[in-house]
């Protein structure tokens, strides 16, 4: 494993699932997210537990790159691409548990299947961007 490939990879994976993560469900969903405020946590608590919300982002980019380069890191943003939306194909299925089980509104359930297949797939392209084999050149 390329450690030094590695780290800027996850950095620019964490950094762009943060990002990604406060456009789409801080802004683009905030309205979905207010047709049911009881499910949500208090916005004057979201302080207190954003020091989790950043963990959570950061498992998620460490972990999606160490998968990418365990198992793809030969093809590039190609292949971090159909890992990312691979994996974002396995999310849509706990999120049809999530809506089974919790009355979040079907509008946030499409919502959230779209941002998982984008976020992860672009990530996945952004890792496979980074930690792409090195070019040698022939003679």
């Amino acid at each position: 494993m390329n450690w030094k490939k590695f780290f800027f990879a996850f950095i620019a994976a964490f950094v762009f699932v943060f990002l990604f993560g406060f456009l789409w469900h801080g802004k683009l969903m905030h309205s979905a997210y207010s047709e049911v405020p009881a499910l949500w946590r208090p916005e004057a608590d979201f302080g207190h537990y954003f020091p989790i919300l950043i963990l959570g982002h950061v498992v998620m980019a460490f972990f999606l790159t160490a998968i990418y380069a365990s198992f793809a890191s030969a093809g590039g943003p190609g292949a971090g691409f159909r890992l990312g939306l691979l994996l974002g194909l396995l999310n849509i299925g706990l999120n049809f548990i999530t809506f089974a089980v919790q009355p979040i509104t079907t509008k946030i359930l499409c919502f959230w299947m779209v941002g998982d297949l984008l976020m992860f797939a672009l990530a996945g392209a952004i890792i496979g961007a980074i930690y792409k084999p090195s070019t040698t050149s022939s003679p």
